[in-house]
């Protein structure tokens, strides 16, 4: 494979994706994310977006279908077997430690936390001091870059959402897994927030390299973020292609937007 190839080659493959809840949700879905690659998922209320997501982590099993990362099956799979494999995801609301503060939700998601490694504790205590000082002054870099060091020492329940949502982006940073799923990333985020949440994600692919799926309503995020867009309608792939392609779909505008296509107009028009 030439170097080329590989930088494009899909890190997470997912091949007909179907799921029922006494009514069918999902349904065939068929999609892939290239390693380095910015995707995003895009759709109306209610079209599958939030349960395709929950299968993808293993949060919901598939009724058919599979999900690959890097090649290897996924699906069936627990969720913290799944981040261990290095695919993490955000929710709509931050799921951190709310009795933390915002350095300590970033500390304990890094994979090599003491916590994580007990008989590393008893066995070369100084040893693992000195990385826990490494990830305290890591985890202070990186609340810094977000623009949060004022908050550091603060609970994650006294910030608000905005905040809440970069610290999300600060746990991934630290945790760097293969592939990051960002579910709404800028939902309820006042529009300075939105800004910075946009350049933190935008810094994570060109500046880290990380990989990134996101679900995300607010189209000029999508435009200005993503490099190819998927539009989930009814729980299935309705249209996918580059922001520019998709927004000037017909379909696009005239299910997702809510709007009538002035093509259509024209030709209504001429018709009656």
């Amino acid at each position: 494979m030439s170097d080329a190839s590989a930088k494009t080659a899909p890190i997470l493959f997912i091949e007909g994706i179907s799921k029922s809840f006494l009514l069918p949700v999902l349904n065939g879905v068929s999609l892939e994310v290239p390693a380095g690659g910015i995707v995003g998922l895009i759709g109306p209320n209610g079209s599958g977006k939030s349960t395709l997501f929950n299968v993808i982590s293993g949060f919901e099993r598939p009724d058919s279908g599979s999900v690959l990362l890097r090649g290897e099956r996924i699906d069936g799979l627990l969720p913290h077997a799944i981040a261990n494999r290095g695919l993490m995801r955000t929710f709509q609301l931050s799921q951190g430690g709310l009795k933390l503060t915002a350095i300590e939700n970033l500390i304990v998601a890094a994979p090599d936390h003491a916590e994580h490694r007990l008989f590393a504790n008893l066995v070369n205590p100084r040893r693992v001091l000195r990385r826990e000082r490494a990830l305290v002054e890591r985890a202070a870099e990186i609340l810094s870059l977000l623009g949060l060091a004022e908050v550091a020492n603060e609970y994650l329940g006294n910030l608000s959402g905005g905040q809440r949502k970069l610290i999300d982006i600060g746990r991934m940073l630290m945790a760097r897994p293969a592939i990051c799923l960002f579910d709404e990333p800028t939902a309820g985020v006042n529009p300075v927030l939105i800004n910075v949440i946009l350049s933190a994600l935008r810094a994570m692919n060109e500046e880290h390299g990380f990989t990134i799926l996101l679900v995300e309503h607010n189209m000029r995020v999508v435009n200005e973020l993503c490099h190819f867009v998927y539009v989930l309608s009814a729980g299935q792939i309705m249209v996918a292609g580059t922001p520019d392609e998709v927004r000037a779909d017909d379909r696009v505008i005239a299910s997702y937007m809510g709007q009538v296509p002035a093509n259509h107009a024209r030709r209504r028009a001429t018709v009656g």
